[in-house]
C-alpha cells in the first residue's frame, strides 16, 4: 500500500513538474508501481495476506467470545 502512494505522488509530482520530481526519469517516477505489484504478487503467493486475514477474524471471535462471557458473568477471576 505504501508503494501505491507513493507512486502516486511521484506520478503526480512529475505531472505538475515539480523540482525534484520533475528532473527524474519516468523509470524512476514508476518503479513504485512494480513494486507495489511484486509484494502483492509474493504476499498472496506465500500466504501472507490470508494468515493475516485468519488472524484479524480470530481476534474478532474471541473479543465477541469475551463479551459474551462478561455479560454472562462467566470471565474468569483475576489471580491475585
Amino acid at each position: 500500500m505504501y508503494f501505491l502512494l507513493i507512486g502516486l505522488v511521484a506520478l503526480a509530482m512529475k505531472y505538475l513538474e515539480l523540482d525534484p520530481v520533475a528532473a527524474l526519469s519516468w523509470w524512476i517516477v514508476l518503479t513504485p508501481f512494480a513494486l507495489a505489484v511484486a509484494w502483492w504478487s509474493w504476499a498472496d503467493a506465500s500466504g501472507y495476506t490470508k494468515r493475516r486475514e485468519i488472524e484479524k477474524m480470530d481476534a474478532r471471535t474471541k473479543l465477541r467470545i469475551d463479551k459474551q462471557r462478561a455479560a454472562m458473568g462467566m470471565l474468569p477471576k483475576k489471580k491475585r
